[in-house]
């Protein structure tokens, strides 16, 4: 999503030509260009892919939804499969229309993960819950804090249910540091991103991600952080800006490799 101007070869040949080893892909792409023939492009480009983003969207009440979203996750959890990656990111879904209740909303995501953890076992397939900031809880994410994001994981074994440490989403939060550690000491730390929050928010906030070094998180104590919890997988960059989507996708890529350097 950071270079979202890049088809999929683009993306996979800019990262070939950077020294990027892995991609985080994203749906909506992949089954555009074809999940068969996006899991052979980037295996015969020598990258693997991290995580396939995104799952979830489980807090509907409806019965009808809920079977649809349900159905849908399975469907992305064979995605991942296909493409080779252990580890489908979730996005947990905001209040559904009339609904105030976040502890139920809540729920209903434990009730969901009852549901596809064995599917996704069988498959090879973790599930990384993603805690979104509090600003995404009423219409994208009813789960806002690491803490959140663990107590829906630790019912169920670490290398099936873990969490995405975000630092656009974490950084605010002053027990952050603490549920790292206590997501590494549980080996639960499935994915770790990185992004920087810049001020004034856009307008849209979706997009109001910022480059890494233009805004106030500190980017390399969160990497040190995580670092320090044990966590040796993977790190994303995953940037929503519409600036650095009108710009050159591989002047962007280089660009973030540049910056994943100097500031993490």
């Amino acid at each position: 999503m950071t270079v979202k101007s890049l088809s999929l070869p683009e993306l996979v040949d800019v990262c070939r030509r950077s020294g990027i080893p892995g991609v985080g892909l994203w749906r909506e792409p992949v089954q555009e260009y074809g999940v068969r023939d996006a899991a052979r492009l980037v295996a015969e480009a020598g990258l693997t892919v991290t995580t396939l983003c995104r799952g979830g969207f489980l807090t509907a009440v409806d019965s009808g939804e809920r079977r649809r979203a349900l159905s849908d996750n399975r469907d992305a959890v064979d995605e991942a499969a296909a493409l080779g990656t252990d580890t489908l990111v979730l996005v947990s879904g905001g209040l559904p229309p009339g609904e105030h209740d976040l502890a139920a909303a809540r729920r209903r995501v434990a009730d969901a993960l009852e549901e596809l953890v064995p599917y996704a076992a069988e498959r090879g397939v973790r599930l990384a819950v993603e805690a979104l900031h509090p600003m995404f809880a009423s219409d994208r994410c009813v789960v806002s804090t690491l803490d959140q994001a663990l107590d829906l994981a630790e019912p169920f074994p670490a290398a099936q249910v873990g969490v995405v440490v975000d630092t656009y989403h974490v950084w605010w939060d002053d027990r952050a540091a603490a549920a790292v550690a206590r997501a590494g000491a549980a080996e639960r730390i499935h994915s770790f991103q990185l992004a920087d929050w810049v001020t004034p928010l856009p307008s849209g906030v979706l997009t109001g991600r910022g480059q890494l070094g233009d805004g106030v998180i500190d980017l390399r104590t969160w990497r040190e952080r995580v670092d320090d919890a044990g966590y040796r997988g993977p790190i994303e960059v995953e940037i929503f800006n519409e600036e650095l989507w009108a710009r050159d996708g591989g002047e962007v890529a280089a660009e973030v490799a540049e910056r994943y350097l100097r500031y993490s």
